[in-house]
């Protein structure tokens, strides 16, 4: 159950009116041609949240047409996802979009905990001068949605979105799917040959194909409350444990653009929760948590409700022609924000490859690789998470008295205050990764890892500009492995020169990237130097290595140069064709 709160809701503090406007786009209805949509599409993509944009967005960048279907009329309401990972930031660059987000997010580094009345944590996220971005940003669900509807215009007719369309049968076979929807203009069906379900935790897609997640239901409940309030404190996570405007129960509070706050309290064991999202019930508490913060500004409700902490996954994220992400594919507790970041991982693992395999370049077992890497992320992010839950919400008399133990000696014993620590997401390794070739050095970052950020100087045709090494895979082609030669020189071997020559002739995309320790002659060929002296120490290169990443950013090896026979070996293991 959720609230959208009119702007006369009345309190004893007084409400300022809510002033945003959310835009609303229009159903985008198909011409029905005897109760069919007669063109088959190479992806259909079920959900317009963050997921499923970026899914659309990523297969786009690859020249790849897909038709994303709706059930809603717009863009969501209510903050639901609000905190923005590094990673994910890294994910939004190269989707083009950026420079909306942090325009409109509010980035921040750090938290606070408090037991009662005092101070028990406060916490820092990695944020060294090798940093282009920063460890975390606010931002509101439906801003995250309207910036990549917005992203999804410029690529045209590549990405039809339909609003109000929504699917309620698939026959679902070998060669693809057929997706029955209904619309305000009545129902149809699309043929897809690929099809990608983002269509959320309570969506059609993974029920109507019989597929049920397995893992822990918690019993704690929690109410979402966001309230406008004109405030200039900064921008952290607060946590408040058994706090006295509300005994007995844990507060989390975040600010967000907009001057929004979201607000997540506990409910006690017994609250009857239907009762509990009702806004008379709803906005005694939010005064009580504003005195003791002592926030006295006038606010305003805006939208209540109600969440549940699971930890589920699905074994396998593809049946068939069918390809679940998201909260289709996991629910992850919101401790630790991995909830909207790891879908958002999702589309980005899947993307390219669910483009290589319909542009014809790697085999379907490609996607198999999908599956097993994002469950196996999937997993390590529910055990990350299910350890915040306990914590935030004891499921137990024994957890409830160990966590008040902990809380009570942090405030004197700083070596215990670890364990408050909300463990915020962080990027994934796919340390067993089916694509991974046998042979690789030792040394950060590992195959599987994501590069690690550090600012370079970028040679190119253009002359020289300041940078950092994951800017490089921005220059890449979309889609395209990225093979980092470090090295004393610019020059690479002969053999090295013409592997490439020969991915490309395949349609392989391929960009090669020669990194040195000292400037350069500026040549058309790409390159960068490490103007800091801390590249070639941070990626541990003692001589000439080859180092190849993903179309994603993932490592995928690292070998001694010049390694033309593994890193040929590497790709064509990726393709299997």
């Amino acid at each position: 159950m959720a609230y959208n709160l009119p702007v006369s809701t009345e309190s004893s503090r007084g409400f300022v009116p809510y002033p945003f406007n959310f835009r609303r786009y229009p159903a985008i209805m198909p011409e029905l041609r005897e109760g069919g949509d007669c063109r088959v599409r190479p992806v259909a993509i079920v959900g317009a949240g963050p997921v499923g944009l970026c899914a659309a967005l990523g297969l786009a960048a690859h020249g790849v047409p897909v038709v994303v279907l709706e059930a809603d009329a717009a863009v969501c309401f209510g903050s639901r996802a609000i905190c923005i990972s590094r990673r994910s930031l890294e994910i939004i660059e190269r989707l083009g979009a950026l420079d909306a987000f942090m325009q409109i997010g509010l980035p921040w580094t750090g938290g606070r905990s408090f037991y009662r009345d005092v101070e028990v944590l406060r916490f820092s996220m990695p944020a060294d001068e090798n940093q282009k971005l920063p460890p975390m940003l606010n931002i509101a669900q439906y801003d995250i949605e309207q910036i990549l509807v917005d992203r999804a215009r410029a690529f045209g007719g590549l990405i039809d979105i339909r609003w109000q369309t929504k699917v309620v049968g698939i026959d679902a076979g070998a060669s693809g799917a057929r997706l029955h929807v209904v619309t305000p203009a009545g129902g149809y069906w699309i043929d897809a040959d690929w099809v990608v379900a983002a269509d959320g935790g309570r969506g059609f897609m993974r029920e109507a194909m019989g597929l049920k997640m397995r893992g822990r239901r918690y019993q704690g409940r929690y109410v979402i409350v966001d309230i406008q309030l004109e405030s200039d404190r900064p921008v952290e996570r607060l946590a408040y444990f058994d706090p006295p405007c509300n005994r007995g129960s844990t507060v989390l509070v975040h600010k967000q653009p907009g001057n929004v706050w979201r607000i997540d309290y506990q409910l006690r064991d017994g609250e009857d929760p239907d009762a509990a999202v009702k806004p008379e019930n709803v906005l005694p508490r939010v005064d009580s948590l504003l005195d003791m913060m002592g926030e006295r500004g006038a606010w305003a409700p805006i939208w209540i409700g109600l969440y549940q902490a699971n930890a589920l996954t699905l074994d396998s994220y593809r049946a068939g022609r069918v390809l679940f992400a998201g909260d289709s594919a996991h629910l992850v507790p919101i401790f630790g924000v991995r909830g909207a970041n790891s879908g958002i991982d999702d589309a980005d693992n899947l993307a390219w490859k669910l483009a290589f395999v319909v542009k014809g370049l790697a085999a379907h077992s490609l996607l198999d690789s999908y599956s097993t890497e994002r469950v196996a992320a999937a997993r390590e992010n529910l055990d990350f998470g299910a350890r915040s839950t306990e914590f935030m919400a004891p499921p137990s008399f024994a957890f409830e008295l160990m966590r008040k133990a902990v809380l009570s000696l942090a405030a004197l014993h700083p070596e215990v205050r670890s364990l408050i620590n909300p463990r915020q997401t962080a990027p994934i390794t796919y340390s067993a990764s089916p694509l991974h070739v046998a042979g690789s050095l030792a040394g950060a970052p590992a195959p599987g890892a994501v590069l690690l950020e550090c600012p370079l100087t970028i040679v190119d045709t253009q002359g020289r500009r300041d940078g950092h090494i994951t800017d490089l895979l921005l220059t890449a082609p979309a889609g395209a492995f990225t093979l980092l030669w470090f090295a004393a020189t610019v020059e690479v071997p002969a053999s090295i020169d013409a592997l490439i020559d020969d991915l490309r002739a395949r349609r392989i995309p391929v960009r090669l990237v020669p990194l040195v320790r000292a400037p350069a002659e500026v040549r058309a060929r790409l390159s960068g130097f490490d103007h800091t002296g801390r590249l070639f120490r941070l990626y541990e290169i003692s001589g000439e290595t080859a180092l190849l990443v993903r179309p994603d950013g993932h490592v995928l090896g690292r070998w001694a140069a010049p390694a033309v026979e593994q890193i040929a070996a590497a790709i064509e293991r990726v393709l299997d064709r």
